[in-house]
């Protein structure tokens, strides 16, 4: 019986809105709140460009996952796409680079941002066991919320997508007013090295839509809610961040390189006094927490998946006899986040991530040339790309392009990951052949 066939015992509660807002809630995180200033520092006035190179790239990405998850209709998102491509190795190693490798470090990172921010208003912040605590208070109520129902972790990610999403837009179409165009003229043309690196910077902070997708398995009629939901969000995000480059630029003009660390905050407290400064913190605080809130809902399911396929242990794969969820996969996720939170450090942390959700985003376009080629009862009924294989051709040729702006010490990290990763599965083949 193919994957596709299992019936899997989860509610599906998930409609467009909801996708939508999900991956505008795990996208829109803390990049947006400090890299604009970081990007015009590097491109002056002309950094409006390396959103549009980031939009493109992010596009021709979303246009590979949107054929790939409106033909799944099981959890599991990216690592069920790779592995149904290229095997059981391939998926393997796809599902722990990414939950392991992108997501558990990521969330770490932002859990240890969150507690930075709070921290403007509660020094307490800065105590090492205040914030062990914090963390196991965060992570611990994200997990309850999402054992007891897949639709109680929805409704957190649409408010704190809602409560983030809200105030920006307000912030950009008031700081609109108070843009100077001379802040927005082009002084020179940045040259190809400038825009490259800018751009690579910049994509990081475009990076997510695919997480929402692991929640295959409870996403309502896939082949219409993936396409619209994917195409609405990129769209949205897109619009927002150049409103918030535009507004960040034409406001701070050259003086935005002393606000490096909150350019936003200091927007909103030359358009509406400390007040506002205070508002965007907040803000801030509550993306962290939706980022951290999707990821939970999410991530899990790509342990669950594992363990269904037979990649991972199998009580991962347990679903809850009432509530219907990945119960041991939750608890087991948040637990190996809240380690990692404790234990690391924000810059490093967000480095790896961001290094092996490259890594996966890579293998996905690699699947979906593949799968195309894959006979499926179903494709009349998905969204199909047209031109063939040309659009995952591009996409692969882009994030190579990206890879190569890592450090070597970056790369070798990675190569040693995956090896480890394989010499793991290796034992694990030659126990269960043992064992038979």
């Amino acid at each position: 019986m193919s994957k596709e066939a299992v019936k899997e015992n989860l509610k599906k509660e998930i409609g467009v809105r909801s996708l939508v807002l999900a991956i505008i809630n795990i996208t829109v995180g803390t990049g947006i709140f400090v890299i604009p200033a970081i990007v015009a520092a590097n491109l002056g006035a002309a950094a409006i460009l390396a959103y549009l190179v980031c939009g493109l790239v992010i596009f021709l990405v979303a246009l590979c996952f949107a054929e790939l998850g409106s033909n799944t209709h099981i959890s599991g998102g990216t690592y069920t796409y790779i592995e149904k491509a290229f095997g059981p190795f391939a998926g393997f190693l796809a599902n722990n680079i990414y939950w392991l490798g992108s997501c558990v470090f990521s969330d770490a990172a932002i859990a240890n941002a969150l507690a930075d921010t709070l921290g403007y208003f509660f020094p307490v912040f800065t105590n090492g066991l205040f914030r062990a605590v914090f963390f196991v208070v965060i992570f611990g109520g994200l997990a309850y919320l999402n054992i007891r129902s897949v639709k109680n972790g929805i409704r957190l990610v649409e408010l704190t997508a809602v409560g983030k999403i809200i105030p920006l837009i307000v912030l950009v179409g008031v700081a609109a007013f108070y843009i100077s165009p001379d802040n927005l003229k082009w002084i020179s043309t940045p040259t190809i090295t400038h825009l490259v690196s800018s751009s690579l910077l910049l994509f990081f902070a475009f990076m997510g839509l695919e997480t929402p997708l692991s929640n295959g398995g409870e996403i309502k009629n896939p082949s219409r809610t993936v396409p619209i939901g994917i195409f609405l969000a990129v769209l949205l995000i897109l619009l927002l961040y150049m409103g918030i480059q535009l507004v960040t630029q034409g406001v701070l003009g050259e003086t935005i390189a002393a606000y490096q660390d909150a350019p936003l905050a200091a927007v909103a407290g030359k358009v509406f006094g400390k007040t506002g400064s205070i508002l965007i913190i907040v803000v801030t605080a509550i993306s962290m927490f939706g980022t951290l809130g999707t990821e939970v809902l999410s991530i899990p399911r790509i342990l669950y998946s594992g363990a269904r396929d037979g990649l991972l242990p199998k009580p991962l794969s347990k679903i809850h006899p009432k509530y219907l969820t990945p119960t041991t996969a939750i608890i087991v996720y948040v637990c190996i986040d809240l380690v990692f939170a404790i234990t690391g450090e924000f810059k490093t942390l967000a480095t790896i991530s961001s290094a092996s959700a490259l890594i996966v985003y890579f293998g996905a376009v690699l699947a979906a040339i593949k799968l195309r080629k894959k006979p499926s009862p179903e494709k009349n009924e998905t969204f199909r790309l047209r031109g063939g294989v040309i659009i995952p051709v591009l996409a692969a040729i882009v994030i190579i392009w990206l890879l190569t702006g890592l450090s070597r010490e970056e790369l070798q990290g990675l190569a040693v990951f995956a090896l480890a990763l394989s010499m793991l599965y290796a034992a694990k083949k030659f126990l269960q052949k043992r064992k038979s």
